[in-house]
């Protein structure tokens, strides 16, 4: 046997099959913990929603409504317009006598009446005008917990287990939101907003990296991009439901925590990642998960799993992408290191135009819970075309167009008039739509991209970049109270530089993933032709 060459992973579980019972048990409950994670991530579209609002009016120390009328400003004035942040001077009176006006301003000292369409954060803490700053910060502190989250969730699954880490995650941004709910000032809020953040995307990458290492390769794509991608669209549909029946922030907060909560429920029924299990040299639980799944779908497993060589051999493999690699590697070679270059703009693009659009909805004109939905179900759509696409269309190709197309919706916003409010929300949607299948494809563009070497490196390296995007995103709406528009133009340039630029990338469709970083392919050329290229690449790994 010693002679003989040793088989991967997927070899030896090749006899489970496809779609077996055990597959489909997979597939359907880590897809459902992914549905709390997206409501998660956009709870702020509501619970920083700012109602419409006006100054408190003040006769004789009284407080005191002209006309015994209250009356709000349209939710997109511009910020600094009277009764907003500021009120008309009243002059002399007495307080039988009718109230007169002044032509000057004074700052609402006495602070504001909001609207009791909804209760947010904004109107319990009076976040508006100077203060109107905490309301994209709020937000971006989430983002920052994604970030840090994203920084630690690998190092923890590789150390403690993917379930272990999935199940702790769900339960800590599942209990972080009953907490929050119980928030008595806004820092306290901000700092269990990060919390969130971290348990949020930890969970979702754990389930995601969970579901890959238990199904075979012909299956791993599916879930990627149908299943697991889905479930998170399904949750961000789910949160205008929530929102429409739940109008204060801390009761959306509660219901948003008990789905995650009941899934909890699932802890025996989902296994460890035997893959896992085996490179940590704990072949018989590997061997036991493996047995009952093949008991599952009702198939005799060899009496035989795994060889003393072959698992020697996948530790050794293992170990040495875990400690040989780092973030510095992927600057070794020049065609690593532009492929790194081109991935960071591009994930940062991508992750701020997606958020950006997707906390933007409260702005647009229209029912807020409508359009949100509208929001969720692009989403939707956007998943079931990149599952029906990816292998159909080369992969720079796809990038390109549906960024470009993003762009192109939002740069046209420009030249429709400001009252043409439904042709303004389609565009809007149609560009969510665009990002939203370049999201799904810079996965696994660059996943295929990077060698196995620096893969998990790789790409843990970009996503964490992303969260840049998504932490300026927040900033990049609140520009919108000055200018309804210009954070669109922002949006829409960024993704058509994003779009230029994937040009540039190597397709992998039907190519062999490389292993070593002398295998990394080069970027193309605009002035070279690729009959040039092709001859200088095959130069190149003839002399490796």
């Amino acid at each position: 046997m010693s002679n003989e060459k040793c088989r991967d992973f997927d070899e030896i579980t090749s006899f489970l099959g496809d779609y077996g019972c055990f597959q489909i048990v997979i597939i359907v409950l880590l897809s459902l913990s992914a549905i709390p994670c997206g409501y998660m991530a956009f709870l702020a579209v509501y619970i920083t929603y700012t109602p419409a609002h006006h100054c408190k009016a003040w006769v004789n120390s009284t407080p005191y409504d002209l006309n015994g009328v209250t009356s709000f400003p349209e939710h997109s004035s511009e910020a600094g317009t009277p009764g907003s942040c500021s009120r008309y001077q009243a002059q002399d009176a007495n307080w039988t006598d009718t109230i007169k006006l002044g032509n000057g301003t004074d700052p609402c000292l006495d602070g504001w009446v909001f609207s009791t369409e909804r209760y947010t954060i904004v109107s319990e803490w009076e976040l508006v005008c100077e203060n109107a700053w905490k309301i994209p910060f709020s937000t971006s502190v989430f983002y920052v917990g994604v970030l840090f989250g994203t920084f630690i969730s690998g190092q923890l699954s590789d150390r403690f287990g993917r379930k272990l880490v999935l199940y702790a995650t769900v339960a800590l941004h599942s209990i972080t939101a009953l907490i929050q709910a119980t928030s008595v000032n806004w820092l306290m809020f901000c700092v269990l907003n990060f919390v969130r953040g971290t348990g949020q995307v930890s969970s979702y990458l754990a389930s995601l990296v969970l579901g890959s290492e238990m199904l075979c390769p012909s299956v791993r794509v599916s879930y990627t991009l149908l299943g697991h991608s889905l479930g998170f669209g399904i949750g961000y549909a789910l949160l205008p439901l929530f929102a429409y029946f739940l109008r204060g922030w801390r009761w959306l907060l509660v219901a948003s925590a008990i789905p995650g909560l009941l899934w909890l429920l699932t802890w025996r029924v989902i296994p460890e990642s035997p893959r896992w299990l085996l490179l940590r040299g704990r072949v018989k639980e590997a061997e036991m998960v493996l047995r009952q799944a093949a008991k599952l779908n009702k198939i005799h497993a060899p009496e035989v799993l795994f060889l003393p060589a072959e698992v020697s051999e996948l530790m050794k493999k293992t170990g040495e992408k875990e400690q040989t690699y780092s973030c510095m590697d992927l600057m070794n070679t020049a065609n690593l290191r532009n492929i790194t270059a081109i991935g960071l703009f591009i994930w940062i693009a991508v992750a701020m135009v997606f958020n950006g659009l997707s906390l933007n909805t409260s702005n647009l004109n229209g029912n807020i819970y409508l359009t949100c939905l509208m929001s969720a179900a692009t989403d939707i759509v956007a998943y079931v075309f990149s599952w029906l696409l990816f292998n159909r269309v080369p992969r720079p190709t796809l990038l390109f167009i549906t960024l470009m197309f993003c762009g192109t919706m939002l740069l046209v916003i420009k030249l429709i008039p400001q009252d043409m409010h439904v042709t303004f929300q389609v565009l809007v949607l149609l560009g969510k739509m665009g990002v939203a299948i370049a999201y799904c494809f810079t996965y696994l563009v660059f996943a295929e991209l990077f060698p196995t070497v620096v893969r998990n490196t790789g790409m843990g390296f970009l996503s964490s970049s992303a969260r840049i995007g998504a932490i300026i995103s927040p900033y990049v709406i609140h520009i919108g109270i000055y200018s309804k528009i210009l954070p669109y133009i922002i949006f829409g340039a960024f993704s058509i530089v994003a779009a230029l630029l994937s040009l540039l990338l190597p397709d992998t469709r039907n190519n062999k993933l490389p292993d070593l970083i002398s295998e990394a392919k080069s970027i193309r050329s605009c002035c070279t032709p690729k009959k040039t290229l092709s001859t200088a690449q095959k130069a190149t790994h003839s002399q490796a």
